[in-house]
C-alpha cells in the first residue's frame, strides 16, 4: 500500500469547511493525492458555501496535495464498480476516487461511514 492517501471529497470540505475530522485531513494532507473530479465537487461545493475558489487549487498544492487527471484504467474500473456498489449510493465521483486508490495502492481518507462496509479491495480510513 501507498503511503499517500487518497482523499475525498467530504474529507476535503471537511477540512475546508472546518468540520469535525479536518484536524484528521490536515494530518494526512501533505502528498495526498484527490482526482480532478472529486476537486470539481470540492469547487462546487465551495462556491455554494461563498467561498473564493480563486486561491483553492494553489492552496491546497501548497500543502502537498496532487490534483490528477482520470486515466483510462480509473475509468474503466469506475464503470466496473458500478455493479457491486449498487444500492449503495455511491456516484461515479465517489467510484473514481475508489479507482484512483486501488491504480495506486493507496488508502482512502474520507467521512462517509458508509464506505467501511464496502469490500472494494481499499482499506478506508474515516476522518471522524
Amino acid at each position: 500500500m501507498s503511503s499517500a492517501v487518497v482523499i475525498d471529497a467530504s474529507a476535503v470540505l471537511a477540512y475546508l469547511l472546518e468540520e469535525r475530522g479536518g484536524e484528521a485531513v490536515l494530518e494526512q494532507i501533505d502528498g495526498a493525492l484527490i482526482s480532478a473530479v472529486n476537486w470539481a465537487e470540492v469547487v462546487q461545493r465551495a462556491i455554494s458555501a461563498g467561498i473564493d475558489d480563486r486561491s483553492l487549487r494553489p492552496s491546497f498544492e501548497a500543502l502537498g496535495v496532487r490534483i490528477l487527471p482520470v486515466d483510462a484504467e480509473q475509468a474503466e474500473l469506475a464503470a466496473h464498480l458500478q455493479g457491486p456498489t449498487r444500492g449503495r449510493g455511491l456516484s461515479l465521483a465517489d467510484r473514481i476516487c475508489f479507482a484512483l486508490a486501488a491504480t495506486t495502492g493507496s488508502a482512502v481518507l474520507t467521512a462517509d461511514k458508509d464506505w467501511l462496509d464496502l469490500d472494494l479491495g481499499v482499506e478506508v480510513q474515516l476522518i471522524r
